[in-house]
């Protein structure tokens, strides 16, 4: 079984860490054990937030109603469980404008991948994703599944500013910028689909665990 370290951030939060799996397509397994300890946790008593990241689980406690020795052993009980086989959560669709102003960087991932624009395109949309974690900024999700052949690296310089909605490929990874922000990724296209509204319920689009398909509108 793989060991999870935990270590304490501040008086009312611990840090659940797993090792770096050898790549980022090969650690949904491992994602799925940190969502099936999150899920046990949100039942423990004194727990106020569950935050999962890259193989990593941050749980942010009541000090009032529990101790972090207490929360320590649950962790530990609920980590040597045997894995649940989860199934993905829901198919959500992306409608992507390709190329153009809308993916400036297009060209630049074809001549790099050594194949046309259109076949960086069908590509991308052939893929099926999964939605590993939500970091970065709100809304905004690391997606697995990402086919090899279309591996980029980031920009030598970011730009200062990337328009919300951006769908772009940074390294080993695609993801859609949710807000307006500075960013590295080379943008090959963008969405309309607002990725977060902090005024809905949920504020993200996204959730750790659902599939995500890219839909060409244009390209």
């Amino acid at each position: 079984m793989t060991v999870l370290s935990l270590h304490p951030l501040g008086e009312a939060a611990l840090c659940c860490t797993l090792p770096a799996p050898p790549s980022f397509e090969t650690s949904l397994a491992q994602q799925q054990r940190i969502w099936q300890l999150a899920a046990g946790l949100a039942k423990v008593a004194g727990v106020q937030e569950l935050i999962p990241g890259m193989n990593n689980l941050t749980l942010v406690f009541d000090p009032l109603r529990t101790e972090a020795a207490a929360l320590e052993q649950a962790v530990q009980a609920l980590w040597a469980k045997p894995p649940r086989r989860r199934q993905l959560g829901r198919v959500v669709e992306i409608p992507v404008r390709y190329g153009g102003e809308a993916g400036p960087d297009l060209a630049d991932v074809a001549a790099h991948c050594g194949m046309t624009a259109d076949e960086v395109v069908r590509r991308h949309t052939a893929a099926d994703y999964v939605v590993y974690f939500i970091g970065f900024q709100p809304g905004f999700a690391y997606l697995g599944g990402l086919d090899e052949a279309l591996h980029t690296p980031r920009r030598s310089e970011p730009r200062v500013a990337v328009p919300a909605g951006s769908v772009g490929i940074g390294g080993a990874q695609t993801g859609i910028y949710p807000l307006a922000t500075p960013g590295g990724w080379q943008l090959i296209g963008r969405t309309a689909l607002a990725l977060f509204d902090p005024l809905a319920e949920p504020p993200t689009l996204l959730a750790p665990g659902d599939r995500v398909r890219f839909v060409a509108e244009t390209a």
